[in-house]
C-alpha cells in the first residue's frame, strides 16, 4: 500500500519521457525510494519530533503536485533535451519520496516490530510493487489523462494529512478542530487540482511548432 504513493509519483514525473527514458526514471526512482527508506528508518522517530517538519514537507508536496499538473511545454518553440527531462524527473521523484517517506518508515518499523530482517524483507518485496505499479499508472495515464489529475490530487491529500499531524498543531487540531483530521487531506487535494488548473488555464495553449521542411533544395546547374 505504501508503495502505491511512490508508484504514482514516479509515473507522474516520468510520463512525458520517451519509453527508454521512462525505464531509467523508474529504475532510479525505485532505487531512490528504497534507499531513502533504509536511511530514514534509523532516524524516523527523531525526525518526526522536529517542529514544523511535516508542515514544510506538506507545502513542498503541494507544490510538487501543482507542478506535475502544469504543461511541460515552455512555449518557446524549442525541443528540450531528453536527458534534461530525465534528470528533472529523477529530482522530482527523489524530493517527493523524501517527504512521503517520513510517515512511511514509521509504518514499516511498526509492522516489522523493530526486526531489521523484516524491514529489509519488506523493502525488497516493495520493489516489484513500485515498478509494476509505476508502469501500470503510466499506461493508465497514456490512455486516460484524467488519471494525471487524480495522481496530483493524491499528492495533495498526503500533504494535507501530513500538515494536520505535525507535532506543533496535532494537539490543537484534536482539541479545537478535529474535523481537520479528515478535512485537511480533502482541502490539500482540492487545492492542488484547482491551483494547477488555474495556472494551466492562465498559461493558455502552447504555440504550435513550425513544421520542418524536409524537401531537398534544387541544385543549381553549372
Amino acid at each position: 500500500m505504501l508503495g502505491g504513493d511512490n508508484a504514482v509519483v514516479i509515473a507522474l514525473a516520468s510520463r512525458r519521457l520517451p519509453e527508454k527514458q521512462r525505464n531509467k526514471a523508474i529504475f532510479w526512482g525505485v532505487f531512490g525510494a528504497i534507499a531513502l527508506r533504509v536511511v530514514l528508518i534509523f532516524f524516523a522517530l527523531q525526525l518526526l519530533k522536529i517542529p514544523y517538519l511535516k508542515i514544510v514537507g506538506g507545502v513542498l508536496l503541494l507544490w510538487i503536485g501543482v507542478k506535475l499538473l502544469m504543461p511541460d511545454d515552455k512555449g518557446d518553440g524549442h525541443q528540450i533535451d531528453a536527458s534534461t527531462h530525465l534528470l528533472g524527473a529523477i529530482k522530482t521523484i527523489v524530493v517527493a519520496d523524501a517527504v512521503m517517506s517520513l510517515d512511511n518508515v514509521i509504518a514499516i518499523a511498526a509492522a516489522a516490530k523493530d526486526s531489521l530482517v523484516l524491514v529489509i524483507f519488506g523493502l525488497v518485496v516493495s520493489v516489484p510493487i513500485i515498478v509494476w505499479g509505476s508502469k501500470l499508472v503510466l499506461a493508465l495515464m497514456d490512455r486516460f489523462p484524467i488519471v494525471i489529475v487524480g495522481g496530483a490530487a493524491l499528492l495533495g491529500w498526503v500533504a494535507g494529512n501530513m500538515m494536520a499531524h505535525d507535532v506543533v498543531v496535532k494537539d490543537w487540531v484534536v482539541a479545537n478542530a478535529a474535523w481537520l483530521k479528515y478535512g485537511a487531506p480533502v482541502i490539500g487535494a482540492a487545492l492542488v487540482v484547482l491551483v494547477g488548473k488555474m495556472i494551466t488555464a492562465r498559461a493558455g495553449p502552447a504555440p504550435a511548432r513550425a513544421p520542418v521542411d524536409l524537401a531537398v533544395p534544387d541544385q543549381k546547374k553549372e
